[in-house]
């Protein structure tokens, strides 16, 4: 075989063989294949795409391209949730030791946040002396014990993604579905996990801005996860502007405890069940969503879910003092008000630049190397559709500096005001299943 015929095959709109789709990812990964080949490749695959079949042909050999998880120590029904990304996330947190208290086993591998915030694990170090330096052992031993464990990726996980995704940043060849639907599936399922449950989400603050768009990613990915052995569902949620109220990685823990007492915002609280029904679904605890959706609902009333998320804290070394009392978690020196400058009700939120905001602070990474403030962050006091007077404050910033000018500026850019009447925001857009 030749990469040219490749190329030149995919470029004419044909489809590739299971042995073609190999060839070509072994080859670049082993750098047989140069980058100027592979960027041909993919600007091919943008413009002509991929069948199904090419697809999931295409991510197994990702995920055969490196080391892959194997969970089978763990006993039960193994089920990951997958968010691509937004402002103020919290769910992992949140869901974890809620679908962990109804027996379903939750072994989450997760990376460090580059952008809005830290990601999963610096969000869970904001709780003094949590950590993740466990084995692998230990990490089976934990999940089998109490149901829930997160560990830090390790690994040569899907080399040949890492190099794809690099190149795809650089040749104009993001945008392509399903070359965004292989990377992510690919990494997914060399995790080892049984089910899938994905959170796609659409709006000013994500990469998918229009819901045709996130409507064929959530299908390409269900479609490729379910051809692969591996039961998957999707959901369409908004983010056109931040879900819950708190960005900044000790606040966004604060919000989940709240949440996991059932005092968390009503956004956060109703993704959570919705994404957590369909996990409890696939692991074959209930029949139906609404069956799923009042066990997880019974956990949250009767404390179990917060009893779960204590011991999983406890388990990692973590002070699970700080969920009786959460001014031990790490504090800003500075709360800062920002008061609106109009009276109206809040039409629109752009996330990204709330995100953004909370970057400046400190909240999270500009690059790898930066270094995380786990204190800093926003906690918003208007979301869409809610009336606002002159003066009120609309964010707190929670700073370790006095110095915010910037930070303000972004929010007020940010938020749009109406002076007619606003409907909330619509949360969920759309379920996929097979």
């Amino acid at each position: 075989m030749r990469m040219v015929d490749m190329i030149e095959k995919k470029r004419d709109g044909h489809e590739l063989t299971k042995e073609e789709i190999a060839f070509v990812i072994k080859g670049y990964t082993d750098g047989t294949i140069p980058d100027y080949q592979m960027s041909a490749f993919q600007m091919a695959v943008y413009f002509q795409g991929m069948t199904a079949e090419e697809t999931a042909e295409f991510t197994m050999a990702m995920v055969e391209s490196g080391d892959q998880v194997d969970l089978s120590a763990i006993e039960g029904v193994k089920v990951d949730k997958h968010s691509t990304g937004g402002v103020g996330d919290t769910t992992t947190l949140v869901l974890a030791p809620l679908v962990a208290a109804l027996d379903i086993p939750v072994a989450k591998m997760s990376g460090r946040g580059l952008g809005h915030t830290g990601g999963t694990l610096d969000k869970l170090e904001a709780v003094p002396g949590f950590h993740v330096e466990i084995t692998e052992k230990e990490f089976f031993d934990l999940v089998n014990k109490n149901k829930i464990a997160v560990i830090g990726q390790s690994g040569n996980l899907t080399p040949a993604d890492k190099k794809i995704y690099g190149l795809r940043d650089v040749t104009a060849t993001v945008n392509s579905i399903p070359l965004i639907a292989s990377s992510i599936m690919s990494k997914k399922i060399a995790a080892g996990s049984d089910a899938i449950v994905l959170d796609v989400k659409v709006g000013a603050g994500a990469f998918m801005k229009d819901l045709p768009m996130a409507r064929d990613l959530a299908k390409a990915m269900v479609e490729i996860g379910n051809k692969v052995g591996r039961q998957t569902m999707a959901i369409i949620s908004d983010m056109n502007q931040p879900l819950g109220y708190a960005i900044g990685n000790a606040l966004e823990v604060k919000e989940a405890v709240e949440t996991l007492q059932g005092k968390g915002p009503e956004d956060l609280h109703e993704l959570c069940l919705t994404l957590g029904s369909y996990m409890v679904r696939l692991a074959g605890k209930a029949e139906t969503t609404e069956e799923a959706r009042k066990m997880l609902e019974e956990v949250i009333e009767n404390g179990k879910a917060l009893e779960v998320f204590k011991l999983f804290l406890q388990s990692q070394g973590g002070d699970t003092s700080v969920i009786d009392d959460m001014t031990k978690l790490p504090t800003a020196r500075f709360q800062i008000e920002v008061p609106a400058k109009e009276a109206g009700y809040v039409s629109q939120i752009t996330a990204d630049e709330i995100g953004t905001a909370a970057m400046i602070l400190g909240a999270g990474r500009a690059t790898k190397e930066s270094e995380i403030d786990l204190a800093v962050g926003l906690v918003l006091h208007k979301k869409i559709g809610d009336q606002v007077e002159v003066g009120e404050s609309i964010v707190t910033i929670h700073s370790n500096t006095e110095d915010v000018e910037s930070v303000k500026e972004k929010i007020y850019h940010a938020y749009e005001m109406s002076t007619s009447k606003v409907g909330p925001a619509t949360l969920i857009h759309d379920e996929i299943t097979k």
